[in-house]
């Protein structure tokens, strides 16, 4: 009986040091601006599933005001969007603010120009649609460690 109960409280010991964990996680706010409304939704779900709040905008205007408004902890910003490319938030973000921002480059384009547009301009990481879950995650988790 006693074997029992020990093996009881080990479980519930885990399962606080997971919730303090994903607490700590939580605390860490990612700003997603995507106009692929797909593509947000599957985002979202895989990030707050490990624990992150998300914001979203849905274009790089919204999103620059978003960034302002709500100070996140990192950034993933899509390259082509309406209203204002990744690119100009990026440079915008970059010279605007004291503490540079996390930021994630995601992109359907394949040139490598633009890669190295976006590094010179300060990009954390670079990502290539399409790309697995698991890549974006370890970015997302590296750069708010």
């Amino acid at each position: 009986m006693a074997e029992k109960k020990t093996q009881a409280d080990e479980k519930t010991r885990a399962g606080e040091k997971s919730e303090e964990g994903q607490a700590a996680t939580a605390q860490k706010r990612i700003l997603l601006v995507d106009d692929d409304r797909e593509i947000v939704e599957s985002l979202r779900g895989a990030l707050e599933a490990h624990g992150y709040a998300i914001i979203v905008a849905r274009d790089g205007n919204q999103g620059l005001a978003m960034a302002e408004r709500e100070d996140p902890d990192l950034v993933i910003l899509d390259m082509m969007m309406p209203k204002r490319s990744g690119f100009l938030v990026l440079e915008r973000l970059r010279r605007t603010r004291p503490v540079p921002l996390r930021v994630i480059m995601i992109t359907a384009n394949e040139g490598s120009r633009h890669k190295a547009y976006a590094e010179m301009l300060g990009v954390d990481d670079y990502i290539r649609k399409p790309f697995a879950m698991d890549r974006l995650i370890d970015s997302v988790n590296r750069l708010l460690a």
